[in-house]
């Protein structure tokens, strides 16, 4: 099913951003695009689009004035494949290839008047590792008000100043990020992991491919992964572990190729064939056979099966989990705690909510990293390992700040305990970063002092805001009452029509909006009337497309923040596809 191991890249033909998006439909196209910047030894899959009515033996392919299949090593085959719009079109392609020479690479397809140009840049690395270990920690959607949110909360603030500082705040090598995608200014966190783990820009809902213009999830060309290339190379253990289902988009970064981020199924397969050493998070639905109650498979393939057959151990409680990771014979452990996505810290710590009390022994993430060292640290060719904290995003895009600040405290002790780690042995680079941002912002506060029923006018701005009265963190380090009398404010920008409560919701997460239709039968969101009655609740007008039923991605750029060998590379504005190349360099992952 796989036939993934391989790069893609959706490469543009023209040199400059704006030239290639005024391009037509009966422009050639190449994929890996223009601007690409490709690691000495990757693997991928070059792919030539051709527009119709143009004959495969018409078309010449040069790189640096070189025939293309003598320089990567693997001949262009021409065929006919069926676009988004079920036309059928000639295309040439090349698959599993690569470039070893570091340099500058200019391709050039011409076909009797028809002519595109790209230009790639193969970059090498060091022959001698500098980290024996890379550790990749995402705080999915983690905005920079999550982060001062998290440090309110956990630390407090004493006449402006905070009397902590979080883990995160002091890793020393600081760096801004640009998150854009190929067809978009704007990403989701399938293409903003991609790039991480590829080194590519792709498109919104892709991993591991170039979006070209076939039907299908499986048929784009495809770039190795980050987590390929070490398994290749140096036989390196991959961990992934998340709070969110593995199978989704910022974990399956590390497992899968395909266009489609939704086809969950195929990446839990996917991950079977990649076997990760240690793979840990929610999702278990999609590793039972159909026939099992609760599956979201379409076959009968127990993937847990297969897995526990290659000596994986398996757990589906914290308490099996540490028993596992402690046993020094478990070289393999596959952890999943929850059919869907995880449970968040405020509502399994404190609120024990319903959705909480039907899986009870959920580890936290803190939990299930440390797990995950124990386990892969008996690799003696060192590790990748990802750790996603994704909630803080699914929380953010219904506009749930109190449950997104809460999982932000939560990262950040994982980071604590990954930061201690790092520090004793001083071999490995932890990298700490969003993949995108989200619309958020800290205004002020809501206090419940203030006189009268009008919430707005409890608002406090500039002086009037004063300090919120959460109180000192208990031994957790979270705010034992997330529900106090003098609470932040938090707006997000981007979001539907929804009921403003001005409050946390105690029962279960915020469900902002729901379907509904307009006058002409079309599907809309509405405000979800379930808040209407909220004493003090007030209709807040969307300020999104009425077909959006929650919050989007914003398009500002996410800070991270580094430590260990190779991190003093980051540094001022890269793109994201830098993180990957940082990484590879530390690691000496080039062919040379």
């Amino acid at each position: 099913m796989r036939g993934i191991g391989l790069g893609i890249f959706c490469i543009s033909l023209m040199a400059s951003t704006y030239a290639a998006a005024q391009q037509t439909d009966t422009s050639p196209r190449v994929y890996p695009i223009d601007r690409a910047q490709i690691l000495s030894g990757q693997i991928f899959d070059f792919k030539v689009e051709l527009p119709a009515g143009v004959a495969a033996s018409e078309v010449a392919v040069s790189i640096n004035g070189k025939p293309a299949d003598k320089v990567l090593g693997g001949s262009l085959t021409a065929t006919v494949e069926e676009d988004q719009s079920g036309a059928k079109l000639p295309a040439l392609w090349s698959r599993r290839v690569k470039l070893v020479d570091p340099g500058s690479y200019l391709v050039t397809v011409s076909a009797g008047a028809l002519r595109a140009t790209v230009q790639w840049e193969v970059y090498g690395t060091g022959k001698k590792p500098l980290a024996k270990n890379v550790i990749l920690m995402i705080g999915d959607g983690m905005t920079i008000a999550n982060r001062t949110a998290a440090r309110i909360l956990s630390k407090g603030n004493t006449e402006g100043r905070y009397n902590g500082r979080l883990a995160m705040d002091d890793l020393p090598h600081v760096a801004m990020l640009g998150t854009s995608s190929v067809d978009a200014i704007a990403t989701d966190s399938a293409n903003s992991a991609s790039a991480y783990t590829t080194g590519h820009k792709s498109s919104v809902n892709a991993l591991g491919v170039y979006a070209d213009r076939t039907k299908g999830a499986f048929l784009q060309p495809k770039v190795e992964l980050i987590s390929e290339v070490a398994r290749r190379k140096r036989n390196m253990a991959i961990g992934i572990v998340t709070d969110a289902e593995v199978e989704d988009a910022t974990p399956g970064s590390m497992i899968a190729h395909t266009r489609r981020r939704a086809e969950k199924a195929f990446i839990a397969l996917m991950s079977y064939d990649l076997k990760p050493e240690v793979l840990m998070g929610g999702g278990s639905a999609y590793y039972l056979p159909q026939s099992t109650q609760g599956s979201k498979r379409r076959d009968d393939l127990d993937l847990i099966g297969l897995f526990k057959d290659d000596k994986y151990a398996l757990a589906t409680t914290a308490a099996e989990m540490k028993l596992a990771a402690s046993n020094p014979a478990t070289t393999r452990l596959l952890g999943l705690y929850h059919p869907d996505n995880m449970n968040g810290s405020l509502d399994r710590l404190y609120l024990n909510t319903a959705a909480v009390r039907e899986f009870p022994d959920q580890p936290d993430l803190t939990e299930m990293a440390s797990s995950a060292l124990d386990v892969l640290s008996r690799n003696k060719n060192g590790f990748v390992l990802m750790i996603e904290a994704g909630l803080i995003d699914k929380f953010s895009h219904v506009m749930d700040w109190e449950r997104s600040v809460y999982d932000t405290i939560m990262f950040d002790r994982t980071i604590a305990l990954v930061k201690k780690w790092a520090e004793q042995r001083g071999d490995t680079l932890v990298i700490v970063t969003p993949d995108h941002a989200h619309s958020m912002s800290i205004v002020g506060t809501v206090d419940d002092s203030k006189a009268g029923d009008d919430m707005r006018e409890k608002i406090g701005t500039y002086n009037e805001a004063g300090f919120p009265n959460y109180g000192p963190p208990d031994a957790r380090g979270y705010p034992a009452d997330v529900n106090v009398s003098k609470r932040l404010y938090v707006t997000y920008g981007a979001h539907p029509e929804f009921y403003q409560t001005w409050r946390p919701k105690l029962d279960a997460p915020f469900v902002p909006s729901i379907k509904s239709k307009d006058a002409n039968g079309a599907e809309i969101y509405v405000a979800n009337p379930a808040y209407k009655d909220t004493p003090g609740a007030s209709l807040t007008e969307g300020t999104l497309p009425r077909r959006d039923p929650q919050g989007v991605h914003a398009v500002d750029d996410v800070i991270l923040s580094s430590m260990g060998p190779g991190s003093d590379q980051f540094k001022g504005f890269m793109e994201n596809t830098d993180v990957f190349k940082v990484m590879v360099k530390a690691l000496a992952l080039g062919e040379k």
